[in-house]
């Protein structure tokens, strides 16, 4: 009866001592006792993640109004007899990327047929081109642009998904450096002692994934986008040199 006693007294202090090491332990009170380069490491770490969730979201929007905008545009184009019905509803859906691409394919088609001036009495009925590959090169032009424009602030998700592990990772080694002074100075190594340290040291590491994870899988998900969109801009030139090449040569 007396070693049973003295099992229940020693579980009861072990549950008593259980929530003081959690309370000790917490992920907040590790970082108010951390050093200044720990918490100066987890403030980068916590705005390139700041910044990446604002790109994130700013680029989802982006895509979603370039997706909605580009399909009601392909309707138009496909449907209209001109290409001046076309452009009277070019400026309602400027969020689409062909739309760039067929306003930079006609105004090259205006300045050639301008250039040819006053055709005589008897001449051709319509307006001709002198160069189509003039067409294109305008269109190739505009397709960059609008990939350059596609891409725009993606590339700093890359650079989270890549500098910030090894930002957490300077972090975590120089935790585990100032824990093992601590241990020199102090000439303890129990685990008492040495895990609230390591702990510490190890929040960096776990910010530095926490940015780096969600910025590369958004990273990957853009580009993946960006190149189906560069897919439908290449359609969309040849669709449209076929009927310039159809109506205009």
């Amino acid at each position: 009866m007396r070693a049973l006693g003295f099992l229940c007294f020693a579980l009861l202090g072990q549950g008593v001592a259980a929530p003081e090491a959690a309370r000790s332990t917490d992920v907040i009170s590790l970082v108010a006792r951390s050093g200044w380069v720990a918490k100066v490491v987890l403030l980068v770490l916590i705005l390139f993640s700041i910044i990446s969730w604002a790109i994130v979201f700013q680029k989802w929007l982006q895509v979603r109004r370039a997706r909605a905008q580009t399909a009601s545009f392909l309707e138009v184009f496909r449907r209209s007899s001109k290409f001046s019905e076309v452009q009277a509803v070019c400026r309602t859906l400027v969020g689409s990327p062909l739309v760039a691409l067929f306003e930079a394919g006609y105004a090259e088609i205006n300045a050639q047929v301008r250039s040819q001036g006053d055709r005589p009495a008897g001449g051709a009925a319509r307006p001709t081109l002198k160069s189509l590959d003039a067409v294109d090169r305008a269109l190739l032009r505009a397709a960059g642009g609008e990939v350059r424009r596609l891409e725009r602030r993606v590339g700093f998700l890359a650079t989270t998904a890549s500098i910030t592990p090894f930002i957490g990772l300077f972090g975590t080694v120089w935790g585990i450096m100032t824990a093992f002074q601590s241990i020199g100075q102090t000439g303890s190594t129990n685990l008492g002692v040495v895990a609230p340290g390591i702990a510490e040291a190890l929040i960096a590491t776990a910010a530095g994934l926490f940015a780096a994870i969600p910025a590369v899988y958004f990273y990957n998900h853009f580009t993946h986008e960006v190149k189906l969109f560069a897919a439908d801009m290449d359609d969309f030139a040849l669709e449209f040199l076929n009927i310039c090449e159809r109506n205009f040569t």
